[in-house]
């Protein structure tokens, strides 16, 4: 098995799964480690909210030796906040620390943090810049291909993040405008690659273990990063790395599936409690049975999820019907 370093961390040359806010929370991270994630990253957390001791912020980086390695990811506009919120993090004991400059969503970009940082390529500098001086950690950065078609400049951005002292940069192949539409673009993702040294982490469009390993050969990346691809489906981990060390892939079946669900939606109520677990579930539920027989009937079922036992009773009626 390959490995690639960033700082002082060693991480398995498989796959990594991506941050995503609301959605690979604890509970997710814990299943993806379970089928061989080699490397997650947690929920975005706000370097301003920190600061200001906004509790559920600081709630989204907290780390179990399980998931290591792992990074906490920091968002914000403002290098001011960067330093204490640092701290606070440190306090979390990551592996390495990231700043999130690609997320497209309104409520992050449209205050100047996420990809907005992308149009603004001295106040990036600014930003990894204070990170890395607030810390002994590796220092990384996820970005996108640029804010629309008409500023493609990830190759600009991720040669600004190594000058400013960043060990790894995560490029999303996709734009802002793109949000997660369309083609992820691997050429961008090729071309940043060839454009610095730092290790470059490849994102968008993996969701089988045959373009694991074409992202790989098609861009030169250094890690593959798996966001959508996984959702309803973490046992794309273990197929990923049999694939690579050339075992026969294990398929999944129904039972295993079912169960991994089930496991999931029980460690986020036992993470935040049935009344937002169960909210949250609805979402993950759905990916899970997305595809089997009857799904979008189960589907609809989801939407109206507030307890354990809703969820028993939903597993206990697709298991008799999938057996008949």
């Amino acid at each position: 098995m390959e490995y690639l370093q960033i700082g002082n961390v060693k991480i398995k040359k498989t796959a990594a799964l991506a941050p995503m806010a609301g959605v690979a929370d604890y509970a997710f991270r814990k299943v993806a480690k379970e089928y061989g994630a080699a490397y997650v990253v947690s929920e975005m957390a706000s370097c301003k909210g920190m600061v200001y001791s906004d509790r559920k912020t600081a709630e989204l980086l907290n780390i179990t030796d399980y998931e290591r390695p792992m990074a906490v990811q920091l968002f914000g506009c403002e290098p001011e906040f960067v330093t204490p919120a640092v701290r606070i993090a440190e306090g979390f004991r990551p592996d390495i620390i990231d700043l999130n400059s690609g997320c497209p969503v309104p409520k992050v970009a449209g205050n100047g943090s996420g990809s907005a940082l992308m149009k603004n390529p001295k106040l990036f500098g600014e930003m990894v810049t204070a990170m890395v001086k607030a810390t002994s950690l590796p220092v990384t950065v996820k970005i996108r291909k640029g804010w629309d078609d008409s500023s493609v400049n990830a190759v600009e951005i991720a040669r600004i993040a190594e000058e400013c002292g960043a060990a790894a940069v995560a490029v999303h192949g996709r734009t802002k405008n793109q949000m997660y539409s369309g083609n992820a673009d691997w050429d961008i993702i090729a071309a940043v690659k060839q454009a610095v040294k730092i290790p470059v982490i490849g994102n968008g469009d993996v969701d089988t273990p045959e373009k694991c390993a074409e992202m790989y050969r098609y861009t030169g990346c250094d890690l593959v990063m798996i966001g959508r691809g996984a959702c309803g489906k973490p046992w794309l981990f273990r197929e990923i790395e049999q694939y690579f060390s050339g075992k026969e892939i294990t398929p999944v079946t129904f039972e295993e599936r079912i169960s991994t669900m089930r496991r999931q939606i029980e460690l986020l109520v036992e993470n935040k409690g049935e009344y937002i677990g169960m909210k949250e579930a609805r979402m993950q539920t759905g990916w899970y049975l997305k595809g089997m027989p009857n799904a979008a009937k189960y589907r609809a079922q989801c939407g109206s999820l507030s307890t354990m036992n809703d969820l028993d009773n939903l597993i206990e009626t697709i298991r008799k019907e999938q057996e008949t």
